[in-house]
């Protein structure tokens, strides 16, 4: 069985993509009246330039149901199994449509909620890659990726509230306090869903090197294939803190940074970091 595995442009896979031959979606990033195609036609930098300039977030948009119909068919019409991997079905339409489109191709196309986005969709993505190295078919990678969902970690610590403020994520209130005070709250994904946790408080470097230590307390048991760190765009100072702390703290047999694209970029702004992974 000839096998493709396919993702939403949410994953942030980096150099990932090309190396594995994995087949990409964008998702569509709206500034002011121009739509563009995330990882095609606009970078982070671009969000960063309009929001500064107008004070308004970015708005995004999935693929509709013709679009997946067709990004499929060209797999499907080379005698080739898709396995497809969405964001979060809280987050966005795109798994609701891609359902809808994989009806027209007879068993042809799988298509699973990773219930995460950014790296930690990639990092199912990169599993299913990693299953049919060892020879699985279709349905047993999409089962088993699936299953996993529960066990990946995907967090992250902003720097600063105003992107989330803008997307009605929090409070005027909150975010004021957050950037007065440096405190930078950990934003997690439980079962397809975004929620606030534990509040760090100084500077990003210091509560990088804070939160990493705490995913090693939660998560003693972990799955040493891969980790990723990836990040909006974040300084240098920021990135190193966190390859040093993760070095010092885990065990992974290969840590991959990756910078975060213009739809996850467009909802937590720059300087955002996170160090995915997959417990045990």
């Amino acid at each position: 069985m000839n096998i493709r595995i396919t993702t939403d442009s949410t994953c942030d896979l980096g150099r990932l993509i090309e190396e594995h031959n994995i087949g990409v979606m964008p998702l569509s990033v709206i500034l002011g009246e121009n739509a563009y195609r995330d990882g095609v036609n606009i970078t982070p930098q671009d969000i960063f330039s309009y929001v500064a300039e107008t004070g308004i977030l970015p708005k995004t948009a999935a693929p509709s149901i013709g679009d997946y119909e067709t990004f499929f068919a060209r797999y499907v019409d080379e005698g080739e199994t898709v396995i497809h991997y969405n964001i979060s079905v809280k987050s966005s339409s795109s798994y609701n449509y891609a359902v809808e489109a994989a009806k027209k191709f007879g068993g042809k196309v799988y298509v699973v909620d990773s219930k995460a986005l950014s790296s930690g969709q990639g990092l199912m993505v990169m599993k299913a890659v990693d299953y049919r190295a060892e020879g699985m078919d279709a349905k047993e990678i999409a089962q088993r990726t699936a299953a996993l969902a529960p066990k990946i970690n995907t967090s992250f610590v902003p720097d600063r509230l105003d992107y989330l403020y803008k997307g009605g994520r929090c409070s005027r209130m909150a975010m004021y306090g957050a950037n007065l005070l440096k405190i930078h709250p950990l934003i997690e994904m439980q079962d397809g869903q975004l929620y606030a946790g534990k509040k760090y408080r100084g500077s990003m470097e210091k509560c990088i090197a804070n939160y990493i230590a705490d995913l090693k307390e939660q998560y003693p048991a972990y799955d040493k294939r891969r980790a990723f760190i990836t990040h909006s765009s974040a300084e240098e100072s920021m990135v190193e803190v966190a390859r040093q702390k993760v070095g010092e703290l885990f065990d992974f047999d290969e840590v991959i940074e990756t910078v975060a694209g213009s739809v996850i970029t467009g909802h937590c702004g720059k300087n955002t970091l996170g160090v995915l992974f997959i417990a045990s």
